[in-house]
């Protein structure tokens, strides 16, 4: 009887003991069975939180690539803008050494022109009195077309009226005219070419004299063929600035008036003035001659025309020049 009774002991603690892990197995099937039912639920949401932070980074993409777009091109524009500037700047370095270069020969060729002119001078004064007087009696070269005008000055100055009607109608005659001219002067010390109001036909050298060279006198015939300054059909302001700029008591200097009006009211005031501006010496010699051709476009037509033949008859015969009135135009 003992023997039976703890047998029944030890087997109904045995099943109690399957029982509690039964229990245990079936909490934890319980758990996860419960887990996975929840699982697709967060696992949809965090496809949904995904998706629309994607469709939010896509935007910004896009925004990016479209802000990228336009700072290309605006770097393209800035590029070619740069471009262009390296590009003006190349041309305006290149005139630059054109200028320069063109400077540096004018400066060469003046002084080439100074260091002659020291050596004909030094040359002249070891000339003897025998060969000085030899040299005063040779005849001078003269010209028809300029009616014997002095030509002893050793500097000269063209004024030139530079109107409407002398450009129209006597500007052959007017290159012509310059030629000859320039031609009963083998070789000078300066030269000078202003229009009727004084403005310069070489600016670089306002004010002083152009080197004579046959360069300079090709250049010369040259510019003057399209040589269009500003004109008020009047000789006086370039008269005027001729005197004052370029008179000299040691130069030999001589004016040049080309021109075919003179829109003063009268002649005399001017002829006063220029009196006063170009005196004369003890021995009656002023400070400069003045020569003038006058060109047959209005002489015939209009009274001013009349007034420049009379104005330069009369400066011409005080100051000891000579009046050229020509008769004729070119064909």
């Amino acid at each position: 009887m003992s023997r039976r009774g703890k047998r029944r002991e030890i087997t109904l603690f045995s099943f109690s003991m399957l029982d509690c892990i039964c229990c245990g197995f079936g909490a934890i099937i319980l758990l996860f069975v419960l887990s996975k039912v929840a699982e697709p639920t967060l696992i949809e949401e965090a496809k949904a939180d995904l998706s629309g932070l994607v469709r939010d980074l896509q935007e910004q993409l896009h925004e990016i690539r479209g802000e990228t777009a336009v700072f290309n091109r605006e770097l393209r524009g800035k590029r070619e803008q740069i471009s262009d500037a390296k590009e003006r700047i190349a041309r305006l370095q290149g005139d630059l050494s054109k200028l320069e270069g063109e400077f540096a020969t004018s400066t060469g060729d003046a002084e080439v022109q100074t260091k002659i002119e020291g050596h004909l001078a030094a040359a002249f004064q070891e000339l003897s009195d025998e060969m000085r007087r030899l040299l005063a009696t040779q005849p001078r070269r003269r010209s028809d077309t300029v009616g014997g005008i002095p030509i002893d000055s050793e500097y000269i100055v063209f004024i030139i009226d530079t109107s409407g009607s002398m450009q129209r109608y006597a500007w052959p005659l007017v290159l012509r005219k310059m030629q000859e001219t320039l031609e009963l002067y083998p070789r000078v010390r300066g030269i000078q070419v202003m229009n009727d109001l004084g403005q310069y036909m070489f600016p670089q050298y306002k004010g002083r004299w152009i080197p004579d060279s046959p360069a300079r006198r090709q250049a010369i015939i040259s510019m003057l063929t399209t040589w269009r300054p500003m004109s008020n059909s009047s000789p006086v302001e370039g008269i005027d600035a001729a005197i004052r700029t370029f008179h000299d008591d040691d130069k030999k200097v001589s004016l040049y008036i080309f021109g075919d009006d003179f829109s003063g009211s009268a002649a005399q005031p001017v002829v006063d003035v220029i009196d006063r501006m170009n005196k004369a010496d003890a021995q009656g010699n002023r400070r400069v001659r003045i020569h003038a051709v006058g060109f047959p476009v209005l002489v015939d037509s209009q009274a001013s025309g009349q007034r420049f033949c009379t104005l330069m008859r009369s400066l011409c015969e005080r100051n000891g020049g000579t009046f050229v009135g020509l008769n004729g135009l070119l064909p």
